[in-house]
């Protein structure tokens, strides 16, 4: 039996599907993925709710991708203070406020919070309520309202949206540190007039590797500990051991192939007990970040009660839809990746395959996936990287440009990094591309829209690009590819002609 087939038979056997709706479409969590999927309903005129318990923006504008920049800005201004003779100025040791950073922080936060707020989605004729959501059966919404009482809504559709929170690991002794995360740091150290003088990083993913290095620059000592080999596993080796060169010289700590046994306190100091081959010992810290990773918010919606599984994300089918047809899920309670412009991009399928899917249905499309990190240097990837490419033995060639040869690179003082793109052999289709340097994020545009469009390294050369940029790296990794692929014989033909022109 299918997905969908189960779907028929429970809907049509364990519940009574109203005559009549309240909504054609019920949307929980006003995160990136909630907000995008009311918009779209609002857009298509449909009668939609969106129900969120917390802040409206969700993770990414609240304790994510906004703060984390605000503070990563902050940071590296005070790391150019701070090496400005690089520059032919003056270096200075910055003094660090490190309340005003966090008061700048927040108000960066409040700046871009009209963009997802209430009056906005109101104003675009979606219905807001502020509670928690359960699903009664598959057609009913009941909405524990925050300024008390409840209400139910009938609806045709619904779309679970509640995105992911931090994963805090089994530690012995953890919670009574006062540990942070990513989610909580923000309010939790927003009075600290100083910053953490001794700080524990606990995870070498992209969230702790950002938060390690800003820290470090903003002048605590920053110890980061990660269980794998090294940091920053989902991305090549080449471009981690760069990151990882440019975190030491900032003064971070890094201890890979380390696992956490036990966090205490006694009458001096909080610890945290590590392991490595055997030989165990402790460090001492004020504060600890947890950064291992997010979890999927799955519980307390009602969804195992109408026989969904919730393992590590939602289960849905290539449309997004659960077990029932009219139930889908978008964003990081979904899966596959975590990220908010998936989590936005997941939330157009979803939207129009609960408002339009007896008509006709899209699967979602995970063919040009790109995402970054933005320590300093930056590491953003689109497609295959090369160490996948070997994995799973896929044929590929590796073209590769050192943006320490790049004009304006030598310009700005950041003459550092590489574009590295994996084509087909002989041919310049791209199959995916990594890029380490400042902005490489805006640079991977470039290689994401040709991936997508199918345009291969040949279109990118053959366009022009403005100098002196760093967008330039892209068409010279082009023209590298190019000339890795020059027709021998053709230019011993062309030689000869050119002398047959001379006379």
């Amino acid at each position: 039996m299918t997905l969908n087939d189960h779907n028929k038979s429970l809907s049509g056997s364990d519940w009574t599907r109203p005559k009549r709706f309240d909504r054609n479409l019920v949307v929980i969590g006003a995160g990136s993925a909630g907000l995008v999927s009311a918009y779209i309903a609002a857009a298509a005129k449909a009668k939609v709710t969106l129900v969120e318990a917390n802040k409206m923006g969700g993770d990414c504008l609240n304790f994510g991708c906004v703060p984390s920049k605000a503070l990563i800005k902050s940071a590296k201004v005070a790391h150019q203070m701070r090496h400005a003779d690089h520059y032919g100025l003056e270096s200075v040791e910055p003094k660090v406020p490190f309340s005003a950073i966090m008061e700048r922080i927040h108000r960066v936060i409040a700046e871009i919070e009209p963009h997802d707020s209430v009056e906005r989605y109101t104003g675009l004729g979606v219905e807001v309520l502020q509670g928690y959501a359960k699903l009664i059966d598959p057609w009913t919404v009941e909405i524990a309202l925050n300024t008390g009482g409840t209400q139910r809504l009938t609806t045709r559709s619904i779309i679970i949206a509640t995105g992911a929170q931090a994963f805090v690991p089994p530690i012995p002794g953890l919670a009574e540190t006062g540990y942070l995360t990513s989610d909580t740091m923000w309010e939790r150290l927003r009075d600290r007039r100083a910053v953490p003088q001794r700080l524990v990083v606990l995870g070498g993913g992209p969230i702790g590797c950002e938060l390690a290095q800003s820290f470090a620059r903003l002048g605590s000592e920053v110890t980061q500990i990660e269980m794998a080999p090294r940091l920053m596993m989902r991305e090549d080796q080449d471009a981690a051991t760069l990151v990882e060169a440019s975190m030491k010289a900032d003064g971070v700590k890094v201890l890979t192939s380390h696992k956490a046994l036990a966090c205490g306190a006694d009458a001096s100091e909080k610890w945290i007990e590590v392991e490595r081959d055997g030989a165990k010992f402790r460090i001492g810290f004020d504060e600890i970040i947890v950064a291992v990773g997010r979890a999927p918010r799955l519980r307390g919606f009602g969804l195992e009660d109408l026989g969904i599984k919730v393992d590590r994300v939602v289960e849905t089918n290539e449309y997004l839809q659960t077990l029932h047809s009219n139930i889908l899920a978008a964003g990081d309670v979904a899966g596959p990746y975590q990220f908010t412009h998936v989590a936005g991009h997941q939330a157009w399928f979803a939207a129009i395959n609960a408002l339009f899917g007896d008509l006709k249905r899209f699967k979602a499309d995970y063919s040009v996936i790109p995402w970054a990190t933005f320590t300093d240097p930056e590491v953003a990837r689109v497609g295959l990287s090369e160490a996948e490419a070997k994995e799973k033995m896929i044929p590929h060639e590796v073209t590769r440009f050192g943006i320490d040869d790049l004009d304006r690179a030598i310009a700005d003082g950041s003459a550092h990094g590489f574009v590295k793109v994996l084509t087909v052999p002989g041919k310049d289709k791209i199959l995916g591309a990594t890029i380490v340097g400042d902005h490489a994020g805006d640079l991977l545009a470039e290689f994401v829209f040709a991936m997508k469009h199918g345009h291969g390294l040949g279109k990118i050369l053959s366009t022009i690009h403005i100098y002196p940029t760093l967008a330039e790296a892209n068409k010279l990794v082009a023209g590298q590819w190019r000339r890795n692929h020059i027709n021998g014989f053709l230019l011993s033909l062309l030689e000869r002609f050119q002398t047959w022109r001379r006379g």
